[in-house]
C-alpha cells in the first residue's frame, strides 16, 4: 500500500512581514496563504532587515541607487545612506543562523527582494534604471546559492509553490538523516527518493548512489556532505514534464505484470493528456496510487515522488474544486 509518510518540520528563513509582524515601512502585514498554511508544519526564522538596523515603523522608504557605478542603499527623505548597515547586519545574521531549508522573503522589497527590485539613478524622484536583489536578499543568495529561495509573490505560481514544498520537505528529512550519523538511514533516503531524484536530474541522481555505493570508504560527515551538496543541485529547478513522464513510465513497470490491457490503455491515454497538457500530473499519480494500494507494493508505496509534501498545503483553484461562488443561484 501507499506508505504513510511522516513529514519532518522543515525551518524556514521568512521576512518577519510576511503574515507575523506589522513591521512594513507603512505599518503594514504582508498576507500569504501559503506561509499561513506553513505555520502548523514549520518551524520560521524571522528577520526584518530595515527594522532590525534600527529604522522604525512606521518609517520613510528606503531604495536602491546608483551611485559613481555601485549600488547604495539610501533613505530619500533623510538623504541617510544605510548600506554599509545593512551589510553588517546581513553578515552578522545569517552567520549566526541555524541550518535551515529555505527561504521566502518579500518580493520587490529593496533589502528582501530576490530580484525585479528597481534601482535608480538618485535618491530623488525618478525612474528606475535597472534591476537587482534587494541588499539582505542578495547576502542571503550568496551564502545559501542552492538552496530553495522564493518570495511570496512567486509562491502564488501553482508549479513554483508546489516545488518549493518539495524542496524544503526534502531537505528537512535528509537534515534528519545527516545529524544521525548512520549510513543505513542515508542508503534508505536514497531508496525512497529514487523516483523523486530521477524526475529532478538523472545525472546527479546517478552520482549520488556512487556516493551511497562507496560510503563505507569514508567517513559518514564526509559521505552525507557530498550527498547534501548533490541533492541541493537536483533540487535547484523543478522536473520538467517529460522527466515526470519518464518517471511515471517507470513506476508503470513495476504493476504492468498485474494489469489488463484496458488498464494499462487507461493509464497511458491519462499520460497522453498529461503530456499534451490538457490534465496535471494528479490524475496519472492518482492512477498508479490506486494500483499501489491494490497490489501492495512496498517499494512503490514509500516512494517520496508520490508524496513529496502534506497533502493539506495543496491549494487548488475553488472553480476546479467546484467549491466557491454558485453560478446558476
Amino acid at each position: 500500500m501507499v506508505k504513510t509518510r511522516t513529514f519532518i518540520s522543515p525551518h524556514i528563513l521568512v521576512s518577519r512581514c510576511i503574515e507575523f509582524d506589522h513591521c512594513r515601512y507603512n505599518g503594514d502585514m504582508i498576507t500569504s496563504h501559503i506561509v499561513r498554511k506553513l505555520k502548523g508544519d514549520a518551524e520560521f526564522i524571522h528577520v526584518c532587515p530595515e527594522n532590525d538596523i534600527g529604522l522604525g515603523v512606521p518609517r520613510d522608504p528606503v531604495r536602491i541607487v546608483r551611485v559613481e557605478g555601485e549600488n547604495r542603499l539610501i533613505q530619500p527623505a533623510t538623504g541617510r545612506d544605510v548600506t554599509e548597515e545593512m551589510h553588517r547586519f546581513s553578515e552578522a545574521f545569517l552567520h549566526s543562523l541555524p541550518p535551515i531549508d529555505g527561504v521566502i522573503l518579500k518580493t520587490r522589497s529593496p533589502s528582501c527582494g530576490i530580484k525585479d527590485v528597481n534601482v535608480y539613478p538618485r535618491p530623488g524622484r525618478s525612474a528606475a534604471i535597472d534591476k537587482s536583489a534587494g541588499f539582505f536578499a542578495g547576502a542571503v543568495q550568496e551564502r545559501f546559492p542552492l538552496h530553495p529561495i522564493e518570495d511570496e509573490g512567486r509562491l502564488r505560481n501553482v508549479r513554483i509553490r508546489d516545488h518549493f514544498l518539495t524542496c524544503i520537505f526534502t531537505l528537512s528529512d535528509f537534515d534528519r538523516v545527516e545529524t544521525s550519523g548512520r549510513p543505513e538511514r542515508l542508503v534508505r533516503f536514497h531508496t525512497r527518493n529514487k523516483f523523486l531524484l530521477m524526475a529532478c536530474n538523472q545525472r546527479l541522481q546517478r552520482e549520488m548512489g556512487t556516493i551511497i555505493a562507496h560510503g563505507g570508504d569514508q567517513p559518514f560527515a564526509s559521505a552525507a556532505a557530498q550527498y547534501r551538496e548533490r541533492l541541493l543541485a537536483a533540487l535547484a529547478r523543478a522536473p520538467p514534464y517529460t522527466a515526470n513522464i519518464n518517471v511515471l513510465l517507470h513506476a508503470l513497470g513495476h504493476v504492468s505484470g498485474h494489469l489488463s490491457r484496458d488498464e494499462k490503455a487507461l493509464f497511458l491515454d491519462s499520460l497522453e493528456q498529461y503530456r499534451q497538457g490538457y490534465i496535471s500530473i494528479c490524475a496519472p499519480k492518482n492512477i498508479l496510487k490506486s494500483w499501489i494500494v491494490r497490489f501492495d507494493d512496498p517499494y512503490l508505496g514509500e516512494q517520496t515522488f508520490f508524496a513529496p509534501f502534506p497533502d493539506h498545503l495543496m491549494e487548488i483553484s475553488e472553480a476546479e474544486t467546484d467549491r466557491g461562488r454558485d453560478f446558476w443561484g
